[in-house]
């Protein structure tokens, strides 16, 4: 090399630099870039995306490639800088060059260009997939050897190379990737998200209407009665049954006697008729299952159940739906009135209101796997039916029983945890 000019040397130091930063920025921006928004650009057929998702589908053979290229270039880059520090002054050239190479190759090849690539991966992942994957095919035996020797190495400790690209997430992880979605996916839109998430792991007794709140039409009652209930009801399907429950006719939408109902021409016998056939629901279906049974049986109120077909509850498709995106129908704004807040920050609350609806609702973490409902959660944690006005704490909340009916809890109130200061 001593006849080769320093400015020749130095020109091509500067390219080794050159490539050694590419090769450290190519790492570090294929190895940041998400892995989501990539298989996105991909499948819209973003040239640079789809050449990055082949060369990270094999990361044995990317990372070959690009440490034989920045250990190749790295070494060249010492030997020109070794002779020309030993032409600059000598025998002591050697270590000052390798000092000055470290400095250089630290600030110009490594950490400048593998902090732009963390920032920005897809400015530089993109551009350089198209001259990593040219280089895979050139060199591609000589990476085939070396990442088959790695191989045997890394054979004893059961590392697998070849992987999907992308990660399977469960539910929660799923939830915080929503929420990191943060500006560009509007409030509501999360919320949305989040909640169908939720939704598997909520059942049919989350979400209904327990046996007692049941409001229907009795057969058995008078025929004036019955008329009166139809043309006050705020309810659009209600079950008909004779005497109690138990002996459930079927179901009735009121459009289907509306029209007859505003002239005054309704029958019992036409009544009768326009009763659905009853559909049952067992107890402990998923929420996310009994939405697509009422889309393929093209219905919306069915009874729950238990394994006696005892019934338990009434529970529509508008009570899943509101899980989704919350009340939006006159019987879910009926409901919301059983949690009424007062002017001293405490809650009056409805014994019949559901654990699930508060904890939704007012961002309590009131237990849920004791009770599904207020009431029951309060005789689970008491063990006894109470005689007059009892207190107790649960969690963060203090809980005073203000009215019993019955054998029934029907009135709470509730004393949530005060932010300190």
């Amino acid at each position: 090399m001593e006849d080769i000019a320093l400015g020749s040397l130095y020109i091509t130091l500067l390219v080794l630099i050159l490539l050694s930063g590419f090769f450290s920025s190519s790492e570090t921006g294929l190895m940041a870039i998400n892995k989501y928004r990539l298989r996105h650009l991909a499948n819209k057929g973003h040239r640079g995306a789809r050449l990055a998702q082949r060369l990270l589908r094999t990361p044995d053979r990317l990372i070959g490639l690009i440490l034989l290229g920045n250990n190749l270039v790295n070494i060249l880059a010492a030997s020109i800088a070794t002779v020309i520090g030993i032409r600059l002054f000598g025998v002591n050239g050697v270590w000052i060059a390798s000092l000055a190479l470290t400095v250089v190759i630290l600030i110009f090849s490594e950490v400048a260009p593998k902090t732009i690539a963390a920032v920005h991966p897809e400015r530089i992942a993109f551009p350089a997939s198209y001259v990593l994957f040219i280089l895979l095919k050139i060199l591609y035996p000589v990476v085939w050897l070396v990442n088959g020797l790695a191989n045997l190495v890394l054979k004893p400790f059961r590392v697998q190379t070849n992987v999907e690209l992308m990660e399977h997430l469960n539910r929660e992880e799923l939830r915080t990737l929503v929420k990191e979605g943060g500006k560009r996916i509007p409030d509501d839109h999360q919320r949305m998200l989040v909640n169908i998430l939720d939704l598997e792991q909520a059942t049919v007794e989350d979400v209904m209407i327990p046996r007692q709140d049941i409001v229907g039409i009795n057969l058995d009652d008078d025929w004036e009665d019955i008329l009166l209930q139809l043309t006050q009801t705020y309810y659009t399907r209600m079950p008909v049954y004779r005497d109690t429950i138990d002996q459930v006719e079927g179901l009735l939408h009121i459009r289907t006697v509306i029209a007859k109902l505003a002239h005054g021409a309704l029958t019992f016998d036409e009544l009768k008729r326009s009763v659905r056939r009853p559909y049952f629901i067992p107890e402990g279906t998923a929420l996310t299952q009994q939405l697509l049974e009422f889309q393929r049986r093209e219905r919306r109120m069915g009874l729950v159940v238990d394994e006696y077909g005892d019934i338990q509850g009434l529970v529509t498709l508008d009570d899943i739906l509101e899980e989704i995106v919350g009340e939006y129908t006159a019987e879910s704004r009926a409901k919301s009135r059983d949690i009424r807040k007062l002017d001293d920050g405490n809650y009056l609350v409805d014994g019949a209101v559901s654990i699930r609806t508060l904890n939704r609702n007012m961002e309590w973490d009131l237990p849920e796997d004791e009770a599904s409902t207020l009431n029951g959660l309060l005789l689970e944690e008491l063990g006894e039916i109470p005689y007059g006005k009892a207190s107790l704490r649960i969690g963060s909340h203090i809980m005073t029983i203000l009215e019993i009916r019955g054998n029934v809890i029907a009135k709470v109130l509730i004393k949530p945890e005060r932010a300190p200061g």
